[in-house]
C-alpha cells in the first residue's frame, strides 16, 4: 500500500447570510479549521484535522510533507513522523508546521485502521476504558447559548441544565471580561472582532479591582448556591494575566473547590508557573499552546503543572500525544484533552483517551458536538455522549469521515498533491 495523493480542504469567510444558507448550525467557525485526506493506491482515504491559519497549513503539507509522503507505505506511522518533524524543525518546528504534521499524522493513523480494520485504540494497544468523563466549555450556539447564559447572571440555571444532561464538570473564564482586548490603545478593554466572533485573545493584564474580582467570584458562588458541590467548575485564564494578578485570583478563587485553574498566564515562562503553583492549593493545569513532548517535558518535570492538557490535532498527532500521556504518566500526572477545535480531532482525542492509562476527563462543547451543532455539518457521525461520558463505536480507524457533499460547498478551497505534481520541483 502506498499514498498517491494528498488533499486539503478549508472555507474561504464570506457574508455571514451566504454562509447560514450552506451551514445552518455554525457561526464561521470553519475558516479556521483544514482537513487533509491521504488517498493510496488501494483506495483507502485517511481523514485529519487541525485548527487555526489553514492556508499556511496547506502550504505546507502541500510544499513540504507531500514529497515527503506521496509513493511511501502510510504504515511507517514513526518513521513518517521523524522525517516531517526533522525537516521542518530543521528551520523551526512549531505554529503552521506542527499542527500541518499533526492532521497528517490523524490521517495516517486513519489508514492504518482501516487497512487492518481495527479502531485506532485497538492499535495503540487497547482500551483502558469503555468511555471518558467530559465537560462542557460553556461557548455557545444555537440551543445552547452556554456563554450568554453564565455572562448575564444565570451561571447556576446552566449549572442545573447541564446537570440535568448528566454532565457534571463545566468550564468558565469569569476574569477575561476585566482583561485587555485587542482593542487598545483608544478603548483596551473592549471586545475584538476576528473571524466572526468576540475572541478570548487580549494583552496581559497587571491588575485587576476589588470589585472585578468580586463580581468574577460571584459567578463561581452562583454555581456552587445552585447545585452545591456536584458540578465540577474549572477555570480558564486566557492567558491574560500576570503573575502577581493570577497569584491573587488563584487565592480568591481558594474557597469554591476548583477542579483546575487553566493557562492563567502566558505560557511562555515555565518558572513564572512554577511560582504560581507554589503560592495556591488549586490544581495548575497546562495546556494546548504547549506542543511536542519536548515542550511539555519543563512543565511536567520542574514541576509547573498538576493537569496536562495536550491538543493533538496542534501538537504532534498521536503518534507525538501518546508520547506526551507516557510523559506525564511517569510523573503520576493525568490528562484532559483540548477540543474547542472541530470533530476530527475530538475524534482523535477519543481515540487516546480510550487508550491512555492516565486519562482524567475530556473536553467538549455541547453546542458543538450535540446532533444540533456545527460539528455535524462536518462529519457523518456524531460521536457517542451518554450520561456525561463519551465513548466510540467499534469502526475502523477514526470511526468516522466527511460529509459527501462538504468539498462541493461555495466557498470550499480544495487542493491537490499527486506524484505528477512533484515531477516539476
Amino acid at each position: 500500500m502506498n499514498i498517491t495523493k494528498i488533499e486539503t480542504i478549508w472555507f474561504q469567510a464570506v457574508p455571514e447570510s451566504e454562509w447560514l444558507k450552506h451551514n445552518p448550525r455554525s457561526r464561521q467557525a470553519l475558516p479556521n479549521n483544514l482537513w487533509v485526506r491521504i488517498y493510496t493506491d488501494d483506495g483507502l482515504v485517511g481523514l485529519g484535522e487541525t485548527y487555526y491559519t489553514p492556508r499556511a497549513v496547506a502550504a505546507v503539507i502541500h510544499d513540504v510533507l507531500a514529497p515527503l509522503l506521496i509513493g511511501r507505505d502510510p504504515l511507517n506511522l514513526e518513521n513518517h513522523w521523524n522525517n516531517m518533524f526533522s525537516l521542518v524543525n530543521f528551520c523551526g518546528s512549531a505554529g503552521a508546521e506542527m499542527r500541518a504534521i499533526s492532521a497528517v499524522d490523524i490521517a495516517l493513523w486513519d489508514l492504518a485502521g482501516q487497512h487492518t480494520g481495527q479502531p485506532i485504540y485497538n492499535l495503540l494497544g487497547g482500551r483502558n476504558r469503555e468511555r471518558v468523563p467530559i465537560y462542557n466549555t460553556c461557548v455557545g450556539y444555537g440551543k445552547y447559548p452556554d456563554l450568554d447564559l453564565w455572562l448575564e447572571g444565570r451561571a447556576g440555571e446552566l449549572a442545573e441544565d447541564l446537570l440535568r444532561q448528566g454532565i457534571r464538570a463545566m468550564k468558565i473564564w469569569p476574569f477575561d471580561q476585566f482583561g485587555a482586548t485587542l482593542s487598545g490603545p483608544a478603548d483596551p478593554r473592549a471586545p475584538y472582532v476576528v473571524w466572526g466572533g468576540k475572541t478570548a485573545a487580549g494583552v496581559l493584564g497587571h491588575a485587576i479591582s476589588n470589585d472585578d474580582l468580586k463580581q468574577g467570584l460571584s459567578i463561581v458562588e452562583d454555581i456552587r448556591r445552585a447545585v452545591g458541590d456536584r458540578m465540577a467548575i474549572a477555570i480558564e485564564g486566557h492567558a491574560r494575566w500576570d503573575l502577581p494578578t493570577a497569584t491573587r485570583i488563584a487565592r480568591a478563587l481558594e474557597p469554591y473547590d476548583i477542579l483546575w485553574l487553566e493557562e492563567i498566564m502566558p505560557p511562555d515562562n515555565v518558572d513564572a508557573y512554577v511560582r504560581l503553583k507554589q503560592a495556591t492549593k488549586i490544581p495548575i493545569c497546562q495546556s494546548e499552546r504547549v506542543f511536542t513532548r519536548y515542550n511539555f517535558r519543563p512543565w511536567i518535570e520542574k514541576p509547573a503543572a498538576d493537569i496536562i492538557m495536550p491538543d493533538f490535532s496542534w501538537g504532534g498527532g498521536i503518534t507525538e500525544g501518546r508520547k506526551i500521556c507516557s510523559l506525564a504518566d511517569t510523573y503520576f500526572l493525568p490528562i484532559t484533552s483540548h477540543d474547542t477545535i472541530g470533530p476530527v480531532g475530538l475524534w482523535a482525542a477519543a481515540h487516546l483517551m480510550l487508550h491512555i492509562p492516565n486519562a482524567l476527563i475530556m473536553e467538549t462543547v455541547r453546542s458543538y458536538t450535540y446532533e444540533e451543532g456545527w460539528y455535524g455539518d462536518v462529519v457523518t457521525d456524531h460521536i457517542p455522549i451518554a450520561d456525561g461520558h463519551l465513548s466510540l463505536p467499534a469502526k475502523p480507524g477514526l470511526g468516522t469521515r466527511l460529509r459527501d457533499d462538504f468539498t462541493s460547498r461555495p466557498n470550499a478551497r480544495v487542493e491537490i498533491t499527486t506524484e505528477n505534481d512533484l515531477k516539476n520541483w
